[in-house]
C-alpha cells in the first residue's frame, strides 16, 4: 500500500504473549473469509482476506483484489464457498470494499469507538489456514474525516494476512490490515470506516467501479437509486444494467421506473411478450397507475417508430393509444396528451394531431417541440411554407437560450422550408444556424445539402467551399465530386473543372454522371469530339439527362 503523509494512528507490534491475551480475542476467528477473485476467462487475478460484519452476508476487505474482476469468492473459517453477490461501496484512496453474499454468515462486532492511545489490540488472522494472534499496541490516535481513525504500526506480521481484522479486549473489530510494501511498515483503516461505504449514483463514473465488473448495489434512497439506475442504461455494460433493474424492482416494488426500465431493455433485445408482461404487472402493482399505462404506451410507440420491422402484433398503435388515454382518464397530464398526439401523427391522423399539439400550446407554452409538432403535422396537410415557417419561428422563440441544442431539429426545419419558399439565402442563415448549435458536428450530406441552397441563392463562393468539404468528408461518394466538377462549370472554372471530372471518371468510371459532366466541360473547353464520345458512353449506360445534352450538342 502506498505511504500516506497524513497517517493518524501508530501502532508498535509486540510478540504475541507479551501481554495477556482476553479470551473474547479469538472469537473474531470464526467471521474471516479467505477472498479470491477472477477475471472474465475465470482465472484467479487476487488473493486476499476479510471479515464478516452481518450474518446477512455483508463483509468487508481491500479493494485491490476487485480491480479487473468480473467474478469473486469468499472461503469462510469452515470452507464452505459462496460468490460475492454486490459491491456495497468502495474507497480507493483507503483500499477498501464494502460487499454482501447471498448466505447467512458468523459475523464479528465491530468497535463502537476507536480504542485509546496505549491500549493493546491483536491481529487475528489464518495463516496457512489456522488461527494466529499478534499483539499490537497503539502509540498515537487520530482522526479521519473527524470520525474514523487510522493505524499504524512497525513490526513484521504474519505471512498471508492481508485484511485480516486487528480487535480489541471485547473481541471488537477496531480495523483492517493493510501492510505496506515493506514487512516493517504496516497499516490498519477503521473497519467502520469500511462498513459506512455506500455507492451513490455519481459512483457510477468512478474509474474504479469502471473497473469492478461485478453487479453494484443500488443506494438506499430511491432517488439516488433511480439515478444510478438510469446511468447504468447508458453504459456498455449489460450485466450491471440488468443487475440494477431488478435491484430497484426488488427494493420499490410499487415504483414505476425499474418495470419501465425492464421492459425496454427486453424490447430492445427484441423480447417483447416479457416486456408486455413486465408493463402489465407495473399497472398492476404499481402505486401511480397513470404513469404505468403511459410508460407502457410510450415503449409500444418506441418500438412501432424504431423496431417497426419486428412483428408483434399485439403491440399496434392503436393499443399505444388506448394506453395513453387510459393514463390520462385517471390523472390528465400534458405530457400524456402529447404522447398521444406523437401516436396520432404516427397513425397518419394529421389533422387530430394538429388539433391535440395545438391545444396544449396553453399548458406547454415554453415548449418548442409542440410548435415543431405542430409544423410537421401542417406539412404532411400540405400547408404553406409561409405557415409552416411561422410555427417554427415559434418553435425556436420557445426554447429556452440556454438549451439551445433541443432547437437544432427546428433551425433544419425552417432552412427546408425556407428552401422549399424559394428564400435561399435565408435558408443558408438557418442552415449555419443549424451547424453552430451542432458544434459543427455535421457531415458531408450537410455540406452537400447547404451547398445546393448557397448555388440557387447565388452564393457561390461559399457552395464551392461547402462542397469542397464534402468532398473530403466523404471521399467515396462519386456525387460529391461531379457536383463540385458542375459547380466549377457554373462558375467558369473550367481548368479546375475539367480536373474534378476526370479524377471522377478515373477512380469511379461506372458513375455516369461523372461521365457526362466531363463531357459537359470537354465541349465548354472547345474539345467537341471528346465531349461528345462521353456523353454518348453516359447515354448507353442509361444516363437519363445525357439524351437530351446529345442532341443539344450534336447540332
Amino acid at each position: 500500500m502506498k505511504r500516506i503523509s497524513f497517517i493518524l494512528i501508530l501502532l508498535t507490534l509486540i510478540v504475541t504473549g507479551s501481554f495477556a491475551q482476553p479470551s473474547k480475542v479469538k472469537n473474531a476467528y470464526k467471521a474471516i473469509f479467505t477472498l479470491n477473485t477472477y477475471n472474465a476467462k475465470n482465472e484467479l487475478i487476487g488473493t486476499s482476506h476479510g471479515v464478516f460484519i452481518k450474518d446477512n452476508g455483508e463483509a468487508i476487505s481491500d479493494l485491490k483484489p476487485f480491480l479487473g474482476a468480473s467474478k469473486a469468492t469468499i472461503t469462510d473459517s469452515k470452507g464452505k464457498v459462496t460468490e460475492v453477490k454486490r459491491i456495497i461501496g468502495i474507497n480507493e484512496i483507503y483500499d477498501v470494499a464494502h460487499f454482501t453474499v447471498q448466505a447467512k454468515t458468523p459475523a464479528a462486532q465491530l468497535a463502537s469507538a476507536s480504542s485509546k492511545e496505549g491500549s493493546q489490540i491483536w491481529l487475528v488472522s489464518n495463516e496457512n489456514n489456522k488461527l494466529t494472534i499478534t499483539s499490537a499496541s497503539i502509540s498515537r490516535t487520530e482522526k479521519i474525516q473527524d470520525k474514523y481513525s487510522y493505524y499504524i504500526f512497525n513490526a513484521n506480521i504474519p505471512n498471508d494476512a492481508n485484511a485480516c481484522p486487528f480487535v480489541n479486549a471485547e473481541g471488537e473489530v477496531l480495523g483492517l490490515l493493510q501492510p505496506s510494501i515493506t514487512s516493517s511498515n504496516v497499516h490498519a483503516v477503521d473497519a467502520q470506516f469500511a462498513a459506512s461505504l455506500r455507492a451513490s449514483a455519481l459512483s457510477y463514473n468512478d474509474l474504479a467501479f469502471k473497473q469492478i465488473h461485478l453487479p453494484v448495489a443500488l443506494p438506499a434512497n430511491q432517488d439516488q437509486a433511480l439515478l444510478f439506475m438510469m446511468m447504468s442504461e447508458n453504459s456498455n455494460d449489460s450485466i450491471k444494467r440488468i443487475n440494477a433493474i431488478n435491484d430497484f424492482i426488488s427494493s420499490f416494488p410499487t415504483a414505476v421506473d425499474g418495470y419501465s426500465s425492464k421492459a425496454q431493455y427486453l424490447a430492445e433485445n427484441n423480447q417483447f411478450d416479457e416486456a408486455s408482461s413486465i408493463m402489465e404487472t407495473a399497472i398492476k402493482k404499481a402505486a401511480n397507475k397513470d404513469e404505468a399505462h403511459f410508460k407502457y404506451s410510450k415503449l409500444i410507440y418506441w418500438k412501432q417508430i424504431y423496431k417497426k420491422q419486428y412483428d408483434y402484433k399485439p403491440w399496434t398503435l392503436n393499443k399505444a393509444l388506448k394506453e395513453v388515454k387510459s393514463a390520462g382518464n385517471i390523472n390528465s397530464q400534458p405530457a400524456y396528451k402529447f404522447l398521444e398526439g406523437q401516436i396520432l401523427f404516427a397513425k397518419g391522423d394529421y389533422s387530430a394531431a394538429y388539433t391535440l399539439f395545438n391545444s396544449l400550446t396553453t399548458s406547454y407554452s415554453k415548449n418548442g417541440e409542440i410548435y415543431y409538432q405542430m409544423a410537421q403535422c401542417r406539412q404532411m396537410l400540405n400547408a404553406s411554407q409561409k405557415e409552416i415557417i411561422a410555427l417554427l419561428d415559434s418553435a425556436i422563440s420557445h426554447t429556452d437560450t440556454l438549451r439551445l441544442q433541443e432547437a437544432a431539429p427546428y433551425f433544419w426545419a425552417r432552412a427546408n422550408a425556407y428552401n422549399a419558399d424559394g428564400q435561399y439565402r435565408q435558408a443558408v442563415f438557418d442552415f449555419t444556424r443549424y451547424e453552430i448549435v451542432m458544434n459543427h458536428r455535421v457531415g458531408a450530406d450537410f455540406y452537400y445539402t447547404r451547398e445546393q441552397a448557397e448555388k440557387k441563392g447565388k452564393l457561390f463562393q461559399q457552395a464551392l467551399a461547402d462542397i469542397t468539404r464534402a468532398v473530403l468528408l466523404a471521399p467515396q461518394e462519386p456525387a460529391y465530386i461531379a457536383e463540385k466538377a458542375n459547380l466549377e462549370i457554373k462558375i467558369n472554372m473550367l481548368d479546375n473543372a475539367l480536373v474534378t471530372a476526370q479524377e471522377c471518371v478515373k477512380r469511379f468510371p461506372d458513375y455516369s454522371d461523372g461521365i457526362l459532366i466531363l463531357g459537359l466541360v470537354q465541349i465548354y473547353k472547345g474539345n467537341k469530339t471528346e465531349g461528345l464520345s462521353n456523353m454518348r458512353k453516359a447515354q448507353d449506360m442509361g444516363n437519363e439527362q445525357a439524351k437530351s445534352l446529345v442532341e443539344k450538342y450534336s447540332k
